[in-house]
């Protein structure tokens, strides 16, 4: 049985009150296309209807969320813009929390039913592409963390298996990650190896091309959360280049999806970041390839064997396939 918790409440106004994910979903629409015909394409529903909802929204903020401009369509204001941010950063900060309560309903529903739960539980580092893969996989709960979390959970035996990946300049990924986890009886296996790099603004107006850049240019950074796998190899490019983290303005802003640095960029409010590719294509922004990473799935010798583990790593290499931003 899967069993799916999700953030679809209500966020109070001195003017009324707006549904969460009705509301951020018609922001991203008119975000994306910059239009509000687009929206109603993208949402199914008449001009009309979406310029209602626009009207309501307005209402109840007591400011306008969107402009229209000449030759650039309709395009958010900045209340439209902050708000459209806060909600998605809240999901996205709320998201391990409803995994890991989606686990626990997941157990007293199944145990007080007499079943025996036989799902495979998975702790592991954002991905989109992993997101797509287990959307309708029943036989795996998923737990978003960054790599060290999932690595720590999978030694501390509240996690099954976890997904975690390393940028290690100058190292071969597979040798590096397998050194340091077969001396605990793990085995650690490649799902895709992905593109990260400099997410940027579209057509990348202030011409970001390294780390370097970012600071003599004073760019607006946004960074990832302690513990993730793309902010240590952030960190490390810094020590490489010899720049400081007080060098990088907004290097305390920290997201915890790659999504979340993606929208934070598309909605204005910063320059650039460190993520995939496949975010950066999602909300069409500029990217500049700073190279591969590995990622794995690292689980015990006895689940490595799991039927749950076999169809994921099959189906994640399937995916990868021809994926912009991804291979085997």
């Amino acid at each position: 049985m899967k069993i799916r918790l999700s953030i679809d409440g209500t966020i109070g106004f001195a003017g009324g009150s707006l549904r969460i994910a009705e509301t951020l979903a018609l922001l991203d629409a008119i975000a994306l296309d910059r239009s509000l015909q687009g929206a109603a394409t993208r949402a199914g529903r008449s001009y009309r209807a979406i310029w209602g909802k626009v009207a309501a929204i307005e209402a109840t903020l007591g400011h306008p969320v969107v402009v229209k401009t000449k030759g650039h369509g309709t395009v958010l204001a900045p209340a439209g813009e902050a708000l459209r941010n806060a909600l998605r950063s809240t999901i996205d900060r709320f998201e391990a929390d409803l995994a890991q309560e989606t686990d626990t309903l997941t157990w007293h529903f199944l145990h007080r039913a007499g079943a025996r739960a036989s799902q495979l539980r998975l702790a592991a580092s954002h991905d989109p592409l992993l997101l797509e893969i287990l959307a309708d996989d029943a036989s795996i709960t998923l737990t978003i963390c960054g790599s060290d979390d999932a690595l720590t959970r999978l030694r501390a035996g509240t996690a099954d298996a976890a997904g975690c990946h390393f940028g290690l300049p100058g190292v071969s990924p597979p040798v590096a990650v397998r050194r340091a986890l077969e001396s605990d009886g793990l085995a650690a296996i490649p799902l895709f190896r992905r593109e990260q790099g400099l997410i940027t603004q579209a057509g990348n107006p202030m011409r970001l091309r390294s780390i370097a850049d970012i600071a003599r240019r004073k760019a607006r950074f946004v960074n990832r959360q302690r513990g993730s796998g793309t902010r240590a190899w952030f960190d490390r490019l810094l020590v490489e280049t010899k720049i400081a983290p007080s060098k990088i303005l907004g290097y305390a802003s920290e997201e915890f999806t790659h999504q979340a640095v993606a929208a934070m960029i598309a909605a204005g409010q910063a320059d650039v970041g460190l993520g995939a590719r496949a975010a950066a294509e999602r909300f069409a922004l500029g990217f500049r390839p700073l190279g591969e990473e590995t990622y794995f799935l690292v689980t015990s010798q006895a689940h490595a064997k799991a039927p749950q583990i076999a169809t994921l790593i099959a189906r994640a290499h399937a995916a990868a396939r021809g994926r912009i931003g991804y291979r085997r």
